[in-house]
């Protein structure tokens, strides 16, 4: 897929507020300091799209980017660590599952883990609640050049060891890194993928 236009078209505190309409959304989501913004601006190839920030735990409304005219590019708020308040974290929380479970739209869900670090539990906890409420998603591991591919692969082996303990069948997964633009084809590649299948099935 070639991204001819990525816009910003709204910021939204609850899903009544989400533009309405039957474009297909990709919701992209994970833990506080993943990398999600980074990995926006690289799929999108437009560096200040998605805003970046020193601070964990920025991302606090459902952002829409409108791509190529045709499909929405989620950004939601992270989970897991940020320095907010307790009944915040818990507004964060519904504002999420508020768009997982109820969105009309949605096509798939990018769940985004930290390829440097051993699996950790916030991240298999959210992973295993989407596969228990039968969300469509894949796994898209982030900053991979800053470790070695045994150091990598390793971590990955242990994730999926992890997930394997309550999976039968392993969710699709992606090897990224926004520096590298690595996994910036293979993601964009599948989004269209998934936009043609849900066509030719409607």
């Amino acid at each position: 897929m070639i991204i001819k236009s990525a816009v910003f078209e709204k910021s939204s505190t609850k899903i009544s507020e989400c533009p309405t309409g039957h474009r297909p959304e990709f919701a992209f989501i994970g833990r506080s300091n993943v990398g999600k913004s980074s990995l926006i601006n690289m799929l999108t190839g437009r560096n200040g799209l998605a805003k970046i920030s020193v601070s964990p735990g920025k991302t606090r409304l459902i952002n829409h980017f409108l791509i190529n005219n045709q499909w929405f590019l989620v950004d939601l708020p992270g989970y897991g660590y940020a320095k907010v308040s307790k009944s915040m974290k818990a507004e964060f929380s519904k504002i999420i599952e508020n768009f997982i479970l109820k969105s009309e739209n949605m096509s798939c869900l990018f769940i985004l883990i930290d390829g440097r670090l051993d699996p950790q539990d916030i991240d298999i906890e959210f992973i295993n609640w989407c596969g228990t409420n039968q969300v469509p998603l894949v796994m898209v591991f982030t900053k991979t050049d800053k470790l070695s591919l045994r150091d990598f692969n390793d971590n990955k082996k242990k994730v999926e060891a992890k997930l394997l303990e309550t999976w039968d069948e392993l969710p699709t997964s992606f090897v990224s890194s926004s520096v590298k633009k690595t996994g910036r084809d293979e993601i964009l590649d599948f989004i269209h993928f998934v936009m043609h299948d849900k066509k030719a099935n409607n």
